[in-house]
């Protein structure tokens, strides 16, 4: 046999003596995964409306043997499995994609377009990951099935729509989700960012996140002509007061070293340059990570926005409508640390991070609120050698909701369907929490 078949054959030998148990199971359920991310990836939905996403989840999980019930609190999908006496394990991923163009380049980019709960044409994209961790959870849904005897007990697998809106968790909660299924034992959730390299998680002990609070401030004014404003109460300008003072709440009303987030994310006002409107809208999202400081920043913005109208003149007081709300997501401790040691076996000690907490929210917290330890961690997606020249550069990835925001699907998705995996085995390894 000449050297270099025999080098080849060497070579082959090495690579599949080198593969594992974990890594063979992950590899035979790996193409159906890729093919459904790639699926959804090119058919985002937006929140709420999450009709065919929900489908494509649903149907390979039936056909897997789980027991799916579909349209809970909407869209939402519930898949069980179970595996004999033990306890119940809940693992979710989300639905929804986001009110956003893409522009990644890559040649499954989105192209799609949608109405909103407004009526505006949008465009729409997987933005957040939704679609990665949807890919995730059907590999690992197939990987639980196929090896029953390395666990007992009942997984349930949650397919929830909204969570960009902090609406869906609510909203299944609200259908029964409890009453309807199992209570899960404990609720488990991972989510893909650029923070950390592909093939890596980050776990944060104990508080995860911020709460969450969307308010919509409604300015009164007077209208008139642009060309005498004396003639009218121009509500542009109480609403540019208002949000240069909204900003000394974090800066001067909040004792320094505590978290307080005040945002004011778009301005809705006027028609023509030279006409005074009589009102402007403000969109606000704060974030806070205790609730006394939430109360606090809520009540000053309160305060704020009554008193700049007040000072201009304002014919009447203006509306703050708190539409949207989440609590921070907690992640018990005890737990968190001996999954940490379940991921460090499963994925290697160089593999597993602890992250400080962040400043997003999301809805994951309702289901923690019901009484059951929580754990969320985060997926590691960004391409080493790009997250290395960055940090070299002083700069950053683009972030969730970038229209730029691409993970790096291998090894993202497998390493997101292996820790999954052992964290599921784990904890459907004894009983309750252990």
């Amino acid at each position: 046999m000449p050297w270099t078949q025999v080098l080849l054959v060497a070579s082959l030998t090495a690579v599949v003596s080198a593969q594992t148990p974990a890594s063979k199971e992950i590899e035979a359920v790996y193409p159906d995964a890729h093919a459904l991310y790639l699926e959804l990836h090119q058919n985002p939905e937006l929140s709420a409306h999450e009709v065919q996403t929900a489908a494509k989840l649903a149907a390979p999980l039936r056909a897997l043997g789980y027991d799916v019930t579909e349209h809970v609190g909407g869209t939402g999908i519930v898949a069980i499995l179970r595996n004999g006496a033990g306890p119940t394990v809940m693992l979710r991923t989300e639905l929804d994609a986001l009110p956003v163009e893409e522009k990644t380049g890559l040649a499954y980019a989105s192209k799609v377009h949608a109405k909103d709960d407004a009526g505006h044409e949008v465009s729409v994209m997987h933005a957040c990951g939704h679609d990665l961790h949807m890919a995730a959870i059907l590999g690992t849904a197939a990987i639980m099935v196929r090896s029953k005897d390395s666990w007992h007990g009942t997984l349930m697998l949650i397919g929830q729509p909204a969570e960009e809106t902090i609406g869906g968790a609510r909203g299944m909660l609200a259908d029964g989700l409890l009453k309807r299924f199992p209570k899960p034992d404990v609720a488990v959730a991972m989510h893909v960012g650029n923070v950390l390299p592909a093939g890596t998680v980050g776990i944060t002990p104990g508080v995860f996140n911020t709460n969450a609070d969307s308010l919509r401030i409604t300015i009164y004014g007077k209208g008139g002509h642009g060309a005498a404003p004396h003639t009218a109460i121009d509500p542009i300008v109480i609403a540019a007061r208002t949000i240069l003072t909204l900003q000394t709440i974090a800066s001067r009303e909040v004792k320094p070293g505590e978290m307080a987030i005040v945002t004011v994310g778009y301005m809705l006002a006027g028609t023509k340059n030279n006409i005074i409107p009589d009102q402007a809208e403000l969109g606000l999202t704060v974030r806070t990570n205790k609730p006394e400081v939430r109360q606090q920043v809520l009540a000053a913005i309160a305060r704020i926005t009554q008193a700049e109208a007040e000072a201009a003149g304002a014919p009447r007081a203006p509306s703050i409508d708190h539409y949207e709300g989440a609590d921070l997501v907690y992640n018990d401790p005890a737990l968190a640390q001996r999954l940490r040691e379940t991921l460090e076996s499963a994925l290697g000690k160089d593999k597993v991070v602890i992250q400080e907490p962040i400043t997003a929210s999301e809805d994951f917290s309702y289901f923690v609120e019901q009484g059951i330890p929580g754990f969320y961690f985060t997926l590691g997606g960004a391409d080493p050698e790009k997250l290395a020249q960055a940090k070299a550069a002083g700069t950053m990835l683009p972030s969730n909701h970038s229209p730029l925001f691409a993970p790096d699907v291998d090894p993202a998705l497998h390493t997101g369907i292996a820790a999954e995996v052992a964290v599921l085995r784990k904890l459907l390894s004894g009983t309750a929490g252990q």
